[in-house]
């Protein structure tokens, strides 16, 4: 049975939760210790489980381009981010540079897929 087609609104809502899904699993997979921990270990598996159906119900309306480009773009970005502040990673000239070419791409990606819906 086929879900019914998302508007471009709810399907930006819903990429949003998939992005926050892949997060919290990248971020399980530091907090499980090399699969040491059962907890974040067994988070792992549910959040990007969660990420992955979401983006399937997404790409069709949002297409592949944009739905992959601005998950893991702004996966990347928010990962980093939390590496930085939380995990205290150092935050150097080249990744914060980095971080932000990552987020012009992103918004690259969103305006396209205003023009082309």
């Amino acid at each position: 049975m086929a879900l019914p087609l998302l508007n471009h609104s709810q399907a930006w809502a819903l990429l949003g939760l998939a992005i926050l899904m892949e997060v919290a699993g990248t971020t399980s997979m530091r907090l499980a210790e090399g699969f040491s921990r059962l907890t974040p270990s067994v988070l792992i598996f549910v959040f990007y489980g969660i990420s992955f159906g979401l983006n399937t119900m997404i790409i069709r309306t949002l297409g592949l381009s944009v739905v992959y480009g601005v998950w893991s773009g702004v996966g990347t970005v928010l990962t980093a981010l939390i590496g930085i502040y939380y995990f205290k990673e150092p935050a150097t000239a080249v990744k914060m540079v980095s971080i932000g070419l990552i987020i012009i791409g992103v918004m690259g990606l969103h305006s396209a897929s205003r023009v082309s819906s």
